[in-house]
C-alpha cells in the first residue's frame, strides 16, 4: 500500500474562496453582513478532486492521501479569532466531505484556528472535535502564525503545551506546516516553508520537550528543509552545547517526509536521516507543479525518486506504508477495520 501522508485541498471550489473573500472583506468593513458558510453540491465536490488530487493519485500508484486545508490559505496572520475558528471550522468540514465522498482514497487532517499569539484553547477544541466527531487523523500546526515575522515563542516552550495535551491524549501527531508570507523578505514557498522546517528543528534539538512528552509526534516536511543536507552542523552544535546527538534525542518522536522534487535530494535524505524516520509524501496538487524541462518527470511525482533510490524493499515498504501506519495510528486502526 502507498500512503501519501502530505496532501492539501488546493483545488475547493469557488464558492468556498468567495466566502474568504467575504469574512476579510467584513473584517475590514464591520457593516457588511456575516457572511454563511456556502451550501457547497456534492458534485462540485467531486468534480474538484476527481479531475485533481484522486486522477494523479492514481495514475502514480498511490493508494491513500491524508488530506488538509490550503496551506498558504490558512492565513493565520489574521489576527481576529472568532474568523479564526469559522475559517478553521469551514475548512475542515469540507475536508470531511471529501473523504465522506472518497473514503478508501483519503484522511483527514486538521487545520488550527490560530492567531499570532492568542491563545490555544480554541486550537486543543477544533483538533478534539475534528478526531472525535469526523475521525480526522492528525492536524497541521504553524510555528509562526504571524507569517514570517517569528512572534510566537519556539514549540519547547509552555504556550504550545494546551495543544500537545490534546495531541497526545487523542494520539495524533501534526505536520509543522506554516501559512502565507506576510514578510517580502521570505517567499511563501521557497523560503517561509523552509525555514520554518529548519528552524523547528533546531528547537527541538536545543530543548527536552520530548521528556515531558514522550508520546508527542512531529512531521517535518519539504524533506525538513535544510536539515538534511547540514546533519552534521546540527549533530555539531548539539554537542558543543551539550545537548544528545539529534539522531538519537529525536528518533521517536520527529519524522521527515518526501517532498523533496529531484533524485540527489531524496537519495541524501534516505541516507542520512535513514528510512524509519521518513514518511511517503508528494504535497500534489502543491507548492511545484509541472515537469522538469530535462527529465520529463513530474516534479511532485516523488514516487519516481524513491522508487529509483539504492533502498531495498523493507525499506522501501517503512517508507510507503509502515512508518505511516505508525506515526499515524489511528489511520493504522481505520485501515485494518477496512481489512487494508
Amino acid at each position: 500500500m502507498i500512503i501519501d501522508i502530505h496532501g492539501h485541498y488546493t483545488t475547493s471550489p469557488g464558492q468556498h474562496k468567495q466566502f474568504r473573500e467575504q469574512q476579510l472583506a467584513r473584517l475590514g468593513d464591520p457593516s457588511r453582513p456575516v457572511p454563511q458558510p456556502p451550501a457547497i453540491p456534492d458534485d462540485a465536490i467531486r468534480e474538484s478532486v476527481e479531475g485533481n488530487q484522486l486522477k494523479v493519485l492514481r495514475e502514480r500508484g498511490g493508494d491513500l492521501m491524508l488530506f488538509s486545508p490550503r496551506a498558504s490559505a490558512m492565513e493565520h496572520h489574521v489576527t481576529d479569532a472568532p474568523t479564526a475558528r469559522v475559517w478553521a471550522r469551514v475548512n475542515n468540514d469540507l475536508i470531511h466531505r471529501v473523504v465522506e465522498l472518497f473514503p478508501r482514497h483519503f484522511a483527514g487532517v486538521c487545520q488550527l484556528p490560530q492567531t499570532p499569539g492568542g491563545a490555544l484553547d480554541d486550537a486543543a477544541a477544533e483538533l478534539r472535535r475534528c478526531v472525535a466527531e469526523l475521525g480526522f487523523v492528525g492536524c497541521n500546526l504553524n510555528p509562526d502564525p504571524s507569517g514570517g515575522h517569528w512572534t510566537s515563542p519556539p514549540l519547547s516552550d509552555p504556550y504550545w503545551f494546551p495543544v500537545y495535551e490534546t495531541m497526545v491524549e487523542l494520539d495524533v501527531p501534526a505536520m509543522i506546516h506554516v501559512s502565507t508570507s506576510c514578510n517580502p523578505a521570505f517567499h511563501t514557498l521557497g523560503a517561509h516553508y523552509l525555514n520554518a522546517d529548519t528552524s523547528v528543528f533546531m528547537q527541538l534539538v536545543e530543548a527536552d520537550l520530548f521528556d515531558r512528552f514522550p508520546s508527542l509526534r512531529f512531521v517535518i516536511p519539504h524533506g525538513g528543509g535544510a536539515v538534511p543536507y547540514h546533519w552534521g552542523r546540527y549533530r555539531g552544535i548539539a554537542v558543543r552545547m551539550g545537548r544528545p546527538d539529534p539522531a538519537q534525542h529525536l528518533a521517536n518522536n520527529v519524522f521527515f517526509d518526501t517532498c523533496v522534487y529531484h533524485q540527489p535530494g531524496i537519495d541524501l535524505l534516505t541516507r542520512v536521516v535513514g528510512t524509519r524516520n521518513i514518511l511517503f509524501a508528494s504535497e500534489m496538487l502543491g507548492a511545484v507543479r509541472g515537469a522538469d524541462p530535462a527529465t520529463g518527470i513530474a516534479w511532485d511525482d516523488t514516487k519516481r525518486y524513491i522508487d529509483a533510490a539504492d533502498l531495498d524493499a523493507e525499506q522501501k515498504q517503512q517508507i510507503y506504508e509502515g512508518n505511516a501506519r505508525r506515526v499515524y495510528p489511528r489511520l493504522d486502526a481505520r485501515l485494518a477495520a477496512e481489512g487494508r
